[in-house]
């Protein structure tokens, strides 16, 4: 039972055991390829699809550092390729209603898979066509700044909206750290942030086990924590781009998302502080504005919802306190590995920020600390007090 916590990333794929939390878990992912120069083995991967057409979907930033190697690769391992390359310029490319579109027009009806080259936009959108066409996908990462490479959620933007769908998993997942490494600062401070997001995710998942009775794999939690307490130990390394750091924060960014295809939920990686992204990336998408990075975000809101936990002491269940450390050690942490501390520093007005503490958690059908503080009677007094700290 539980083996899975005795393998490497790499020896997880189609991966499936009973649990002792009761469920038989089913890891269905046929390829999990993470290290040095792994690109290469893309035509290896792709192989049971050589029979059909391959749609390629990059950027124009992610089809530079690695969509053009990725295709000449299968060119000439005798693919037949069709490339699809999205050119925005210096805008971010948003995973909405025109992306998810575009890619489903330029599926001619003898794909056999698609190959998504890129991260969190382009995988997502991927992943949702895929999962709604019924082909499957193969994700080559091209930076460490989310954990949604080997889950089945596909967060998009709808209507204004942003909509968490259920989709699947990848076929195969292909990390290579030698492309990964020299991903912008930004997009690697966006993943130690996604990372740091997990502290405040468990006690978030903890509280709900306390008062709502939820389900809680505590396999998936010892998961979680190993990567973590692997990726922290190395942290203050990653400005200066240190091989080891960066694998390490890779490594938890899958393992979370291995956590979260175990269960079939986004709880091991995703509480209160995703939803305070999720309410701030909307309004920016509402403004026509580029949204920051989630991961950024994230990281930001990680402390913030620390602070909700500090605010409530007196009434929270002392084994969900005792996963929440102190906000102050949450903003070094975040400080040491090279992201941004403050929702403040990165733009977010005290209008936006105060708004989203009240309504935050609105945004998921998911029981949270925010929600906690509501039913008690003490979200408004909360929200203005932490806005007043951080604002005033």
């Amino acid at each position: 039972m539980n083996e899975i916590l005795n393998l490497s990333i790499n020896e997880m794929a189609q991966t499936e055991f009973d649990c002792s939390c009761g469920k038989h878990h089913n890891f269905s992912i046929h390829d999990v390829i993470i290290g040095s120069g792994v690109i290469d083995q893309l035509p290896q991967v792709a192989a049971p699809f050589k029979d059909g057409k391959i749609l390629m979907v990059s950027d124009n930033n992610t089809h530079r550092v690695a969509g053009e190697k990725a295709a000449a690769l299968l060119k000439e391992a005798g693919f037949d390729v069709k490339e699809l390359i999205f050119d925005r310029g210096d805008d971010i490319l948003i995973p909405d209603e025109s992306v998810v579109g575009r890619i489903l027009q330029e599926q001619d009806l003898d794909v056999k898979v698609i190959i998504a080259v890129g991260s969190g936009s382009l995988n997502d959108s991927v992943k949702y066509v895929t999962s709604r066409t019924g082909l499957p996908y193969i994700i080559c990462g091209t930076a460490p700044s989310m954990d949604g490479y080997v889950s089945d959620g596909a967060p998009l933007m709808a209507d204004g909206f942003k909509i968490s769908y259920p989709a699947h998993l990848a076929y195969g997942v292909i990390g290579d750290t030698d492309i990964m490494k020299d991903a912008p600062a930004d997009l690697i401070a966006a993943g130690f942030g996604d990372v740091v997001g997990k502290i405040t995710a468990l006690a978030d998942w903890d509280l709900a086990v306390n008062v709502k009775d939820v389900y809680r794999c505590d396999t998936t939690v010892e998961l979680v924590n190993r990567a973590l307490d692997k990726c922290f130990a190395k942290s203050d390394l990653l400005p200066e781009r240190d091989e080891e750091a960066i694998q390490y924060l890779i490594e938890a960014l899958t393992l979370t998302g291995v956590a979260m295809a175990l269960v079939n939920i986004s709880r091991p990686a995703s509480g209160a502080e995703h939803m305070l992204s999720h309410y701030w990336e909307m309004d920016y998408v509402s403004r026509g504005v580029n949204p920051i990075h989630h991961g950024i975000q994230v990281g930001v809101a990680t402390p913030v919802i620390a602070r909700f936990f500090e605010e409530m002491k007196d009434i929270i269940p002392e084994s969900s306190m005792a996963l929440c450390p102190p906000h102050e050690e949450i903003e070094d942490l975040l400080r040491r590995g090279g992201a941004p501390v403050s929702p403040k520093e990165i733009g977010i007005s005290r209008e936006l920020f105060l708004n989203s503490l009240l309504e935050g958690y609105t945004v998921r059908p998911r029981y949270s600390v925010m929600e906690y503080a509501k039913e008690n009677g003490r979200l408004e007094a909360i929200a203005q007090k932490i806005t007043a700290e951080l604002y005033d």
